[in-house]
């Protein structure tokens, strides 16, 4: 890769590496923002949901409007909002202050993290420079998480507000390498291609109020949850209606057709579901039974980010021997194979039984994030890669709030009584919902193992491949072929 392309790469990490911290520092900081701001802890949960919502509801949205809007311009405006937001919730007052900058937040990032994606997509060709970009660009994603944790700790030691204005010092700082690395992309051509606000309304509505029914399930009535759901599958039918007869679809209907990309998305919202349920009953653990702090914690799980290490150095060697398919497949096994070595925890482990499990899910993550990101683009035609990315970010997201209720649901239905007997008995029934989101993806992910007849299972960028199933010249808009 060129020096400019490096220049590129490395302000597009800056934004996911922002984006990851922006999504773990709030965790530890939760008691101190309650303790401040007089909080309930409904009103706290929707700190954390209001993001979930913002992020998991507008991104195939923000995925196509970085297709038709031109990726660079997109990206920057919503570095900006993102920026700006972030400061209004380190200066909020309020509790409601706080929940409406976290959903704007959210949604900025729901528009900036498929702009930057799809310009990794579209500048770097597909094949080995691809790949290396989109594995580097995962391990950072990954590493902000795991820096996040300690960094927040570290922060809401000193104030919780320093939570929300570190990440305007960083975007700030990569707002203006963008402007000065990230190349202007010519012109989109819509032509024949409007604006689908129809499409647009019905599956942003169904995305957030499907996100909403999963957040609140442990929170309201079976009737509310059993009404939002509801609802959010009649918008979902609507817009699969209004998608076949537009001529300018959202998300155009024949992508469901390509094999893989389908496979990537289901296995990355199980993988999700599994691994952010994982973490949240490990922090209950260590905190509410064991009585650690936060930030003994954050440095305990910290180990969960040599990933950040793994995905650039070792998954790209993996990825160019054995192919996608296969590193994404014994990711996800590790991953099952980490919880279940979690499951027979006691009310006085030891740190080292409990390391094995967290380094494994710290290999699995890194066989799996980046592969999945590869697999859910790869072959998807240049006029598409925003909506690509959208549609697996969206999955990621809609997964990990699935995992968060489900577990949720399972411990308190499990806990009875306050006693550490009891908590402990709600953490191992909890701990069960990761193992079988790991495995259920482990299954889905072995349907991409087998062989097509007279092929070898091609590694990415393979010349020997067959056609992506997703791109037929008849399919696309405006009949366009794919450059």
């Amino acid at each position: 890769m060129t020096g400019r392309a490096w220049g590129v790469l490395f302000v597009l990490c800056g934004a996911i590496f922002l984006e990851g911290i922006d999504v773990a520092m709030p965790n530890v900081a939760m008691p101190a923002i309650r303790a401040d701001l007089g909080l309930s802890t409904g009103t706290l949960q929707w700190v954390m949901s209001a993001y979930v919502l913002g992020y998991g509801g507008f991104m195939l949205l923000g995925g196509r409007a970085a297709d038709l809007f031109e990726r660079r311009r997109m990206f920057l405006l919503w570095l900006v909002v993102f920026l700006l937001f972030s400061g209004l919730g380190g200066l909020a007052a309020e509790g409601w202050m706080l929940i409406l900058a976290r959903f704007v937040t959210g949604v900025s990032a729901a528009f900036m993290t498929p702009a930057g994606l799809s310009i990794i997509t579209t500048g770097f060709p597909e094949g080995p420079q691809r790949n290396k970009a989109l594995l580097v660009h995962s391990g950072t994603a990954a590493g902000g998480f795991s820096i996040g944790l300690v960094v927040g700790g570290l922060l809401s030691a000193v104030d919780w507000r320093w939570v929300f204005f570190a990440p305007v010092i960083l975007s700030a700082l990569i707002l203006l390498a963008a402007l000065r690395l990230v190349p202007k992309s010519p012109r989109p051509d819509r032509t024949g291609q409007g604006v689908d606000l129809a499409g647009a309304v019905t599956v942003t509505g169904g995305i957030l109020l499907l996100v909403l029914g999963v957040e609140r399930v442990t929170h309201a009535s079976a009737a509310w949850t059993t009404g939002t759901i509801g609802t959010a599958l009649l918008l979902f039918l609507a817009f699969a209606l209004i998608e076949r007869r537009s001529a300018s679809p959202l998300v155009r209907l024949g992508l469901f057709r390509n094999g893989p990309l389908v496979r990537a998305n289901v296995s990355g919202l199980l993988f999700a579901a599994g691994f952010f349920g994982f973490q949240f009953i490990a922090v209950l653990y260590l905190q509410e039974l064991r009585g650690w702090s936060p930030l003994r914690t954050s440095l305990a799980l910290i180990v969960i980010g040599l990933d950040a290490v793994l995905s650039p150095l070792l998954t790209p060697k993996l990825v160019a021997r054995f192919g996608n398919a296969r590193v994404i497949f014994g990711g996800l096994l590790l991953a099952s194979l980490a919880y279940a070595l979690f499951l027979p925890l006691t009310a006085d482990w030891a740190y080292l039984a409990m390391l094995p499990s967290l380094v494994l899910l710290g290999v699995a993550f890194s066989l799996a994030y980046g592969p999945l990101t590869i697999t859910a683009t790869d072959g998807i035609a240049e006029a598409e890669q925003g909506v690509a990315g959208g549609l697996l970010h969206t999955s990621f997201q809609f997964g990990a709030a699935l995992g968060l209720s489900s577990v949720a649901a399972v411990n308190i239905a499990a806990t009875d009584g306050t006693s550490a007997a009891a908590l402990l008995d709600g953490y191992r029934a909890a701990l069960v919902v990761p193992l079988a989101a790991a495995l259920t993806a482990t299954a889905v992910g072995a349907f991409g193992l087998r062989r097509r007849a007279g092929r070898p299972n091609a590694g990415p960028g393979d010349p020997s491949r067959a056609a992506p199933e997703s791109v037929r010249q008849s399919d696309l808009p405006s009949g366009k072929v794919p450059a």
